[in-house]
């Protein structure tokens, strides 16, 4: 998305949950209590001094924790850019802040695209990824994680349509655009699999190169849903009034909730130091209020868990 889209959109209603508003409406984000100026008056939290302890003394000797942004162009509400069409906002951007924080660093992000978040984790030039990463047992062969999020993901549709989706078989024969190398992707081929074998047509996957184009496809009739995070989903629904969600679920399949965490090249010796900077943040309130400013509290979790069980390899 361009940042003179990015602008346009930060102007509309700005709501996380709840049905589509009109496109006519009136409001604005101040008058939702949204901020897209650069100036974000961010959460903050104070240095936890056993979690410090825990980082590398290379990075705590540094004084700064590089962290990779891979929402490219942008995915509000997740990581975006303010309307100064150069500050990195969103809910993503704030969680790193508040780790950051906690273990008494300075956060340096460098945004880039999702398929470079994982280069630049892979060659250590980011000390961790903060980008709605979900844990996957394929991504855990690489990677350590630190949680501090569920994840959850939905299909979006143009408003007013009778289809819903509340199982794989739903989406047999539609045509569906998902992002490359997410775990939206995995499920949905995991689906096609089932589907062929069970006699039914596979859905057609497209991929875009931005939001814009996504949106573009589906108001236009040439892709059927999109399948994304939940917070994005129900943000451009609100925003857009023009879309509607159709169905939600777990972003590790039917049988584990799936969980967003911090994520680091496997062996780096900085998991245990977010997981307990996390733990941190979550036990003096902290990271209660950044989750309800972005209005997703109810993907908060109690602690954080590393490596926990992901998305399956095979279905």
């Amino acid at each position: 998305m361009k940042p003179q889209a990015l602008l346009a959109l930060a102007l509309l209603p700005l709501v996380l949950a709840g049905c589509g508003a009109e496109p006519t409406t009136s409001n604005t984000s101040a008058d939702l209590g949204v901020n897209t100026s650069p100036e974000q008056n961010r959460v903050t939290t104070t240095k936890n001094e056993a979690a410090a302890a825990l980082l590398p003394a290379k990075i705590r000797d540094r004084g700064t924790l590089i962290v990779g942004a891979g929402f490219g162009s942008g995915n509000p509400p997740l990581g975006f850019i303010a309307d100064d069409n150069k500050t990195p906002i969103g809910l993503e951007v704030d969680l790193a802040y508040l780790v950051a924080g906690a273990l008494g660093l300075k956060p340096e992000l460098q945004v880039t695209s999702w398929e470079n978040l994982f280069v630049g984790l892979d060659s250590a030039k980011y000390d961790a990824g903060f980008s709605n990463i979900t844990v996957t047992e394929k991504r855990k062969q690489k990677y350590d994680f630190a949680t501090y999020r569920k994840d959850d993901i939905a299909f979006e549709a143009k408003k007013g349509s009778s289809w819903k989706v509340t199982s794989g078989k739903d989406v047999a024969g539609k045509t569906i655009a998902v992002g490359s190398g997410t775990n939206q992707e995995k499920i949905l081929v995991d689906w096609n699999e089932a589907n062929l074998k069970a006699g039914l047509p596979a859905a057609t996957i497209k991929y875009f190169n931005n939001q814009s184009d996504t949106y573009l496809a589906l108001t236009s009739g040439r892709i059927d849903a999109y399948l994304g995070p939940n917070p994005s989903i129900a943000y451009h629904v609100k925003t857009s009034g023009q879309t509607e969600t159709i169905g939600k679920f777990s972003g590790a399949g039917p049988t584990l909730q799936g969980l967003i965490a911090a994520t680091t090249k496997k062996n780096s010796g900085l998991v245990h130091a977010y997981q307990a900077a996390i733990n941190a943040v979550i036990a003096d309130g902290s990271y209660a209020k950044v989750l309800q400013r972005w209005n997703v509290a109810n993907e908060a979790v109690q602690k954080s868990e590393i490596n926990p069980p992901g998305l399956p390899i095979t279905s």
